[in-house]
């Protein structure tokens, strides 16, 4: 578990990366430009980073499944080299799925200008600006990763599923309660990745516009990777006491503090 929990964070810091800073630095300079090599840079590293995020929590489901489930097996079926190969696959996806979006996206033809409603060059709003006669590949592209995204999300509903069902018959109240405690982390961080993913692309157009657009886009392109190591991080103790200690201190100064606490 720790070592795809290694693997996440490396990929939450690059989905940060990507998107961030160059929207900060456009903001500080006033300015809303980016070159051609950077457009490209983030199209195809955010679908990379993202894909391989979602082949990761679909690994991570696995290995709880079988830890839960099939716990005299976990070291024969999840040892190094299985984790290892698992690791190396998803990253392998990523990569090929970012592939595929850079050079379709990049290979229409752009008719509507060089302006993007956005904080970032994302893919549809580049889509948006090309030409309607390429829109049947962009639908191929589009079926592709309805496919992969359904078949990675039934997989972790049903390894769920099997999870759930071996813990309910646990016969120890505690055995339950730490089984539980070791899935909810994950649990939390994959409903937060597909419901924000989901509302973005899912959402009826009578509600889009745009600036609707750009806070939905900030909010799965962002808040996932931003909340991503607090919800992994609350089984620590030390983090436990922490976040306590910063609440109380902030509670007897709340007189320093009149936007948090009004009286």
């Amino acid at each position: 578990m720790y070592f795809f929990l290694l693997n996440l964070s490396v990929i939450d810091l690059g989905s940060i990366s990507t998107t961030v800073p160059k929207a900060m630095a456009n903001s500080l300079h006033d300015t809303r430009a980016i070159s051609y090599a950077g457009c490209v840079a983030q199209v195809f590293l955010f679908p990379f980073l993202m894909s391989t995020e979602y082949f990761i929590l679909t690994v991570m489901a696995y290995d709880r499944y079988i830890a839960i489930c099939k716990p005299l097996h976990y070291g024969s079926l999840l040892g190094s080299r299985a984790c290892a190969q698992m690791a190396a696959a998803a990253w392998g996806g990523g990569i090929l799925y970012g592939l595929l979006h850079t050079a379709n996206t990049f290979s229409l033809p752009l008719c509507g200008g060089n302006s993007v409603d956005q904080f970032f060059c994302e893919i549809p709003q580049i889509l948006k600006i090309s030409c309607s006669c390429s829109s049947l590949r962009s639908f191929w592209v589009l079926v592709i990763s309805v496919c992969l995204a359904s078949m990675c999300f039934v997989f972790i509903l049903f390894s769920y599923m099997q999870i759930f069902r071996a813990v309910l018959r646990m016969p120890s109240e505690q055995g339950r309660h730490k089984a539980f405690s070791t899935c909810l982390p994950h649990l939390f961080v994959v409903s937060l990745f597909i419901s924000t993913g989901f509302f973005t692309y899912l959402k009826p157009p009578s509600i889009s516009s745009p600036s609707l657009n750009l806070v939905v886009t900030a909010l799965y392109s962002v808040m996932p990777p931003t909340l991503n190591p607090f919800i992994y991080s609350m089984r620590n103790k030390e983090l436990k006491w922490a976040i306590r200690k910063v609440i109380s201190w902030m509670l007897l100064n709340s007189d320093k503090f009149p936007l948090f606490f009004q009286k």
